[in-house]
């Protein structure tokens, strides 16, 4: 994801805000967090690791039975989450298949709320090609879905805007704004994860300067190795803050040491402390060194907002 067509400011609050542990702990509350089922699988309790009533969304791999999908959030949701499933627009058939999966969800799982996205495949696999086109369907409105977030790309998306520039992607989000204003469900945007503050700051109020001002839940790699961190940012398409990364790299003494995102997240929490109107809303877990160590570091960090169910509830 390379956003070429501005120039991300450097923000002198990002630099100069003090940042404390009380800011931290407020920008984590209500963090969210992406599983996939295999990776459920591994976890014999979600509630040993998040807090009461996380949101919990499930990434739809393309070659994932929906069968799993469903058994998964039916899990999640027996246990007290906030399940919302993904819907790649790309890897479903037609609008048929769409209703199904919507009923399958409602009937077995209770969910309502979803992720619509184009999806990571290069060539739909039926008639859609883009999650406006999902919502155009109507069926999440019919199905009275509560709430439906779409991606969000804050260094660009090559997939969307092949040029690298952000035209086609700047106006995706002007339609779904627009949507979001005729439709009753509650919208935001999910982002993809990134490592800078100062490339997110200025893509934030890029977008509300252009009267976008859905809800921005920012998406935050967990703790992983280095190298792990470099492949899936290389694979996912980060752009400007890749820089992060490669600085780290270039020091030797902290090769070993997992990247974690303290950094990233106390510049954001100090700069939302001082702008309290500032569009991000809620940070989204992707946990690339895996869930229960994610899970750990949102606990050491994240005070009350880190303190999973069950020990809150001894």
């Amino acid at each position: 994801m390379a956003l070429l067509n501005f120039k991300p400011r450097t923000t002198a609050s990002v630099a100069q805000a003090p940042r404390t542990s009380g800011q931290l702990e407020a920008l984590m509350d209500g963090f969210s967090i992406e599983v996939m089922p295999r990776t459920a699988e591994k976890v014999e309790d979600f509630r040993a690791l998040l807090p009461a009533g996380t949101r919990v969304y499930i990434a739809h791999i393309d070659g994932t039975p929906i069968e799993d999908m469903v058994a998964t959030a039916a899990r999640l949701a027996r246990d007290g989450f906030a399940v919302m499933p993904h819907f790649p627009a790309r890897i479903i058939r037609d609008k048929a298949t769409l209703g199904d999966w919507i009923a399958r969800y409602q009937g077995e799982a209770g969910v309502d709320q979803a992720l619509l996205l184009a999806g990571g495949v290069a060539a739909p696999k039926g008639d859609f090609h883009s999650s406006m086109q999902l919502m155009e369907t109507g069926l999440f409105d019919k199905a009275g879905f509560k709430r439906l977030h779409v991606a969000g790309h804050p260094e660009g998306s090559r997939d969307i805007d092949p040029d690298g520039g952000d035209k086609m992607v700047m106006e995706a989000l002007r339609w779904k704004q627009a949507f979001a204003a005729r439709t009753d469900a509650k919208m935001a945007i999910a982002t993809q994860f990134c490592f800078e503050a100062a490339p997110v700051i200025a893509w934030a109020d890029r977008l509300a300067a252009e009267g976008i001002d859905l809800p921005i839940h920012i998406g935050v790699a967990g703790p992983a190795k280095l190298q792990t961190m470099i492949k899936f940012a290389i694979t996912c398409g980060v752009g400007p803050s890749l820089r992060v990364l490669q600085r780290r790299a270039r020091d030797v003494t902290k090769l070993v040491l997992p990247f974690e995102p303290i950094d990233f997240l106390s510049d954001l929490a100090a700069h939302k402390a001082a702008h309290p109107d500032f569009s991000i809303a809620r940070v989204h877990f992707f946990p690339l060194g895996g869930i229960k160590t994610t899970c750990e570091w949102t606990r050491a960090h994240g005070g009350a907002s880190g303190q999973p169910a069950a020990i809150a509830a001894a």
